[in-house]
């Protein structure tokens, strides 16, 4: 039976764990939280920060793993291509070039080395630094931390005199002390957060989603909602799938799922944003199973050990689907999920993380966000009409 490592113990690793088990693989989970609710089904648990890549390191010798991945889980992709490159275990590339990828300040580095279309941006670890710097950004700025995901300490800033106080809330979430200053770009429609596929380093397989925020919340750049077909031009999709291919060629990339932020902006060009080697968040690999029949859990688990992948037909996607990420904009005890019975024909899945008396927070991030729906739509229009107005369709009461 092989062995296969998984970083991490969110949800969100539960199918993969749970496919695993259908394959007749021993999976084990890491992390320093017990508690977390993937470890209930995965075979064995270890203690152990996902960050220190020579503590993950020793566990997996001693285990004698043979494949690695954190899915889904950004603080240990690059501790799961350490391990990778150590043991000689199968990778979705090199340590060097997963670490660029994972490092806000080194990819916009990189892109800009490299011709891609790139904000003015600029890395940091000391503050005063930064503000010595203001000239040479267009205001306004995204302000972020380097190595963290789900959109946590990030913030638009407008004026200079609020950056300082922006910088130290974007450090308050970075395990490196580092946070990157870049251009705010305006985009046009809406911008994909989605799954893509190489294999061997050929991409075969890229999508891209339309992705929504609620501005409403504490934190308005957390994704709040998908749909697909996304909104970015054929012909930027086009585009952005050759820049992703080249991205990919550059860094020697391997046999590896993606999750890709791209955008679509007002001045005409089209943006690589982020490209992290490991299934994205927010459930976004099973969505791609619903919208283009692309099983990319089972080829993940295939890739991370080493296993023969079956060929990937590029497909589009099949209809109108939407995804809601169910959350509150506001802090509280969670009362009920109501959903207006106008959609009861287009529920695909409806999956709710919290009971009736807990605690709810008010979506300053992904981690806040309590179950997921599944939509499919007859039409374009159908499904805009109830995206725009979610508020109608779907409540989340809270005490």
């Amino acid at each position: 039976m092989k062995k296969l490592m998984l970083l991490g113990g969110m949800r969100y690793l539960i199918p993969v764990i749970k496919k695993a088990h259908e394959m007749g693989i021993y999976v084990i989970t890491c992390d320093y939280l017990p508690d977390n609710i993937a470890h209930k089904y995965s075979d064995e648990y270890c203690n152990v920060s996902i960050i220190d890549k020579e503590a993950v390191l020793n566990v997996a010798k001693k285990l004698k793993i043979d494949g690695i991945m954190s899915f889904a889980c950004d603080p240990g992709v690059e501790t799961a291509a350490y391990v990778a490159e150590k043991l000689n275990l199968p990778s979705s590339g090199s340590y060097q070039s997963v670490s660029i990828l994972q490092n806000k300040a080194k990819f916009r580095k990189f892109l800009t080395e490299n011709n891609f279309n790139v904000p003015t941006a600029k890395g940091y670890k000391n503050v005063e630094d930064a503000l010595k710097d203001i000239d040479m950004f267009h205001w306004p700025v995204i302000v972020k931390p380097t190595d963290s995901a789900g959109s946590k300490g990030v913030k638009r800033v407008d004026n200079p005199d609020e950056l300082r106080e922006s910088i130290n809330y974007a450090l308050s979430y970075s395990n490196s002390n580092e946070f990157i200053i870049e251009d705010f770009l305006e985009k046009k429609g809406h911008s994909s957060d989605c799954e893509s596929f190489s294999i061997d380093g050929e991409l075969k397989f890229v999508s891209f989603s339309a992705q929504r925020f609620d501005e409403t919340c504490d934190n308005p750049y957390t994704p709040a909602s998908f749909s697909w077909p996304a909104t970015i031009s054929k012909e930027h999709q086009l585009e952005l799938k050759n820049e992703i291919q080249r991205l990919l060629k550059l860094l020697n990339m391997k046999t590896s799922i993606y999750n890709i932020e791209t955008r679509e902006c007002n001045n005409g060009k089209a943006y690589i944003m982020e490209c992290s080697p490991r299934g994205g968040g927010n459930r976004l690999a099973e969505m791609m199973k619903y919208c283009a029949g692309v099983d990319l859990i089972t080829n993940s688990i295939k890739s991370a050990l080493g296993e023969k992948i079956e060929e990937i037909v590029p497909s589009e996607t099949d209809g109108y689907w939407a995804e809601i990420i169910l959350h509150s904009n506001k802090t509280g005890i969670f009362d009920a999920l109501w959903i207006s019975k106008e959609l009861e024909n287009n529920i695909v899945e409806k999956d709710l993380w919290i009971q009736q008396g807990k605690e709810i927070g008010g979506f300053s991030g992904a981690n806040e966000a309590i179950g997921t729906l599944v939509l499919k739509f007859n039409n374009d229009d159908e499904m805009q009409k109830v995206l725009e107005n979610q508020s109608t369709y779907i409540k989340v009461i809270v005490k």
